[in-house]
């Protein structure tokens, strides 16, 4: 599990970040981290934060220790890694209770120092940028900040897409109960996404989706608004009722494949390509994600 619980007795009035500086040892921005998110409470489960004064009594501190289920990193260089995230697997812990992530094994293989730089969802399979130091971090999440990357997807959509095609649906908020659904419409942030269709078998397409932006969900909103929904999508072109029934793992595999198509969503960062430190890299993921639709 990888937030473990620990309990420490308080022996005198002080500030609670005085406390895990002082007493535990803690450096100052991990104690101002632990606090921010919420990862240290008192004896009755309430949430402590910065300059809140602890009393008596003791405090119990949640903090993350990674553990390794065998994945490595697909290339390592001194400032950063390239991780080839299987689908199912999340990227970051969601809460104290989640368990195995990808930030597991990042932190297993780097130490506490290394995070990732950007995200995919869970479901999603393929290219996970890491950073491994603090300047790699703020250079790399800058880089994704200024668009000065270029990634490149595989899906597999239901029926023929013949042309390649520019969508530029703008993406807002769904306001539903599935908290989070986007939506394709007049109102939103500008979104473009590049579409190549590069096969069509069995009613499917395996197209290549280029994000020019980078909104959340946008390849599938974008593609489910053409009328050509991602395979396996558990969120967009079903029922509402069985999205929650499948993110809250409610149905059964077997009823998820009649429903959306697919036991996974069919969507894998094949490519990654940027600059950093003068020199160019291009990075292709080594999962066989073409034989993913029968």
């Amino acid at each position: 599990m990888p937030y473990i619980q620990e309990q420490y007795e308080i022996k005198e009035k002080c500030l609670i970040e005085d406390y895990l500086i002082k007493e535990l040892n803690f450096s100052s921005s991990f104690a101002t981290s632990l606090l921010a998110k919420g990862k240290i409470l008192d004896q009755n489960n309430n949430r402590l934060r910065k300059k809140q004064v602890i009393k008596d009594g003791y405090i119990k501190v949640y903090i993350f220790k990674a553990i390794t289920k065998g994945l490595k990193p697909l290339f390592d260089s001194f400032h950063f890694a390239i991780f080839d995230k299987p689908s199912g697997v999340k990227v970051h812990p969601s809460s104290i209770s989640s368990q195995y992530t990808l930030l597991d094994e990042i932190q297993y293989h780097f130490g506490a120092q290394a995070n990732l730089v950007h995200r995919i969802d869970a479901e999603t399979s393929g290219l996970v940028l890491v950073s491994k130091n603090a300047y790699s971090e703020m250079m790399l999440k800058q880089m994704f900040e200024d668009k000065k990357y270029k990634k490149k997807y595989y899906a597999w959509v239901e029926k023929e897409i013949k042309e390649e095609c520019e969508i530029t649906a703008k993406i807002k908020n769904a306001s539903s109960f599935i908290k989070l659904k986007m939506l394709a419409g007049e109102e939103g942030k500008d979104s473009t996404t590049l579409i190549k269709p590069l096969a069509y078998k069995n009613n499917a397409t395996l197209v290549q989706a280029i994000p020019i932006t980078g909104r959340q969900h946008q390849i599938r909103v974008h593609l489910d608004s053409m009328g050509h929904r991602i395979i396996g999508d558990p969120i967009y072109g079903i029922n509402e009722n069985d999205c929650n029934d499948i993110l809250n793992r409610k149905m059964s595999e077997e009823k998820r494949l009649e429903i959306t198509g697919a036991p996974r969503l069919l969507l894998h960062a094949v490519y990654l390509e940027f600059t950093f430190l003068n020199t160019h890299y291009k990075f292709y993921s080594k999962q066989d994600f073409l034989k993913e639709k029968a």
